[in-house]
């Protein structure tokens, strides 16, 4: 195994067109998977106009707009890590509205939000029909070992110190949960890409994936 740094820009292009030979014609479903303090979403934003320019359409979804009602979340408390571990994002309404329907006998018309945290009430978004290749982009924590359908994944990761680091204070109470999931799931060990993303601007990606 050889890690690589590569920079933000040279990074993304790799990714763009890595994703954009797969199913050609058909629709891709791929994980960002990283902590917040990784930044998935960000990631995942960036490759949107260059899938584009490589004649792959590109939809964003994020596992903040699938939680579960709060009722649920917040059973055990504010703070408690193994609610949030496994009890926090609505797995099955992402494979239900998402992954199921973009893959495999899927009508190709998903949701791009399932719940509004604010209000804590359904988001009452549209479904979106998906044009011929389109690229699924999902971002979030703890997407991969847990059976979703994904065609392609990607996986942040953070040192125990880089996560800690860049967690916010109000959301320190999260680390045992990642931690947990490094150990439990270790996603490094079976993710299509994985990249190492202690220091944001110097990214390195672990070689012999793909």
């Amino acid at each position: 195994m050889r890690v690589r740094p590569v920079s933000v820009e040279n990074l993304v292009e790799e990714l763009a067109d890595s994703l954009a030979a797969r199913e050609p014609g058909g629709f891709l479903r791929v994980a960002i998977d990283g902590p917040p303090g990784a930044e998935p979403g960000r990631l995942a934003d960036a490759l949107v106009d260059p899938l584009r320019l490589r004649g792959r359409p590109a939809v964003r979804v994020d596992t903040a707009d699938f939680l579960r009602p709060a009722s649920l979340r917040l059973e055990f408390g504010r703070e408690n890590p193994d609610s949030f571990y496994a009890g926090w994002f609505d797995e099955a309404g992402l494979a239900r509205e998402v992954l199921d329907r973009a893959g495999p006998g899927g009508d190709g018309h998903i949701l791009t939000r399932l719940w509004n945290a604010g209000t804590d009430r359904s988001a009452r978004d549209s479904y979106h029909a998906l044009a011929p290749g389109t690229i699924i982009l999902v971002s979030g924590p703890l997407l991969l070992g847990g059976g979703l359908a994904f065609d392609f994944t990607v996986h942040l990761e953070l040192s125990p110190a880089a996560l800690r680091r860049r967690t916010p204070p109000d959301q320190q109470w999260t680390l045992p949960a990642y931690l947990r999931y490094a150990d439990e799931v270790g996603p490094a060990g079976f993710a299509d890409v994985v990249l190492r993303v202690d220091d944001a601007k110097r990214p390195a990606m672990v070689e012999q994936r793909w």
